[in-house]
């Protein structure tokens, strides 16, 4: 049976029933908030249950490391939909100890897209009409790096209002045990 099969099957069982029944909520975060976070498959469940989240409390941002590479990318650009449109006020940046985008190493990376079959003239290609591959690909030296890069990106964000909070954590990915960096993110003024 191939993956898809086996999650349809399951699925129409789900329906028929009306197990969703249990998460139904409004489409507008409860607790007004928005969470950007790591993709890792540990934090799946752990983190919403380690910061006692149910269905429909918060709206959750996930990508690799947590970390926000373009000002103006899909991530920051769901962000400020949450802040605007969901009402959200509060934004948590969640990185995680044992990211995998810890010291990452984007040259080896590269070198998995020519074995998956990518020819090589397609990162030339990206380089050459500005994109650059160690910024695209970029990784962090700490989790506490990561998070505090892209709290500081959101807070400097020319469309983010300031009075909208801004949060980094760092959590443990086995035990769920939170550690704050940074609450309510402010930058400086020079």
């Amino acid at each position: 049976m191939s993956l898809i099969q086996s999650l349809l099957d399951f699925n129409r069982t789900f329906v028929e029933d009306k197990q969703y029944e249990a998460y139904l909520s409004d489409k507008l975060p409860q607790k007004k908030m928005v969470i950007l976070t790591c993709m890792d498959t540990r934090l799946f469940e752990l983190m919403p249950k380690a910061l006692n989240l149910r269905n429909g409390d918060a709206k959750i941002i996930k990508n690799a490391g947590a970390i926000l590479t373009q000002p103006f990318g899909s991530a920051m650009r769901s962000l400020l939909v949450a802040v605007y449109e969901m009402g959200a006020q509060d934004i948590l940046v969640i990185g995680h100890h044992g990211c995998g985008m810890t010291n990452l190493d984007t040259k080896a990376l590269i070198a998995k897209f020519a074995e998956r079959g990518i020819p090589e003239l397609a990162v030339q290609t990206l380089e050459n009409s500005g994109i650059r591959m160690d910024k695209f690909l970029r990784g962090f030296r700490s989790p506490e790096e990561g998070v505090m890069h892209s709290a500081k990106m959101i807070r400097n964000h020319p469309l983010m209002p300031k009075d909208v909070r801004v949060h980094g954590l760092i959590i443990h990915p086995e035990t769920g045990k939170l550690d704050v960096l940074v609450e309510d993110y402010q930058v400086e003024e020079v």
